[in-house]
């Protein structure tokens, strides 16, 4: 027998996972000081595939403005550069050896914006997840409805259920994203 709680569970649980990464790649979304995490949502294609920066080099801050990637495979260090490059964090990295500098710019106006247009792109990610998270529970409703897991009666406050929770979900990214754009934008 199907359970409404042990569902709402789960997609609590995976929704949980989409506002972490969200506030993970905000985190990267420095308006002031240089950070490592300015670059960890950056994917590089390596090995076949599109892979995080961190799986193919070390970042580090070694003075306030500047980051410092070390890359381990010499034949990725374009990779990588391209990969900064077109992140859109307009950022312009240049590589020495193994190593790949990002200078950090200074905060313009027309900084901010681009900031402020990558935070939406990364809360529009996010709640796609959601809603994908969202389009698994009301699938798994649909798949209980046909095997007579529950009664049909049953399927509308459960899909009501999980509305919701999508509802308040979606609020929460709307709530980040503001927060961040209030922050990005405050000179």
């Amino acid at each position: 027998m199907a359970d409404l709680n042990t569902l709402k569970e789960d997609l609590t649980r995976r929704m949980d996972g989409a506002i972490e990464t969200l506030r993970r790649d905000f985190t990267g979304l420095r308006s002031g000081r240089a950070s490592p995490a300015l670059l960890e949502p950056v994917r590089v294609e390596a090995y076949g595939g599109e892979v995080p920066i961190t799986q193919v080099a070390t970042i580090a801050v070694p003075e306030a403005r500047m980051v410092t990637v070390q890359v381990w495979d010499r034949t990725l260090v374009g990779a990588v550069e391209r990969a900064i490059r077109d992140a859109g964090l307009g950022l312009n990295p240049a590589s020495d050896g193994q190593i790949v500098r990002v200078p950090i710019p200074l905060l313009t106006a027309e900084r901010r914006v681009e900031l402020a247009k990558a935070a939406g792109r990364y809360a529009e990610n996010a709640k796609i997840s959601i809603r994908g998270v969202r389009r698994d529970g009301m699938d798994q409703i649909k798949g209980f409805e046909k095997k007579t897991e529950i009664a049909e009666d049953s399927v509308k406050e459960w899909s009501d259920v999980v509305q919701k929770l999508t509802d308040s979900y979606v609020r929460r990214i709307d709530e980040n994203l503001a927060e961040k754009d209030r922050e990005i934008k405050q000179v």
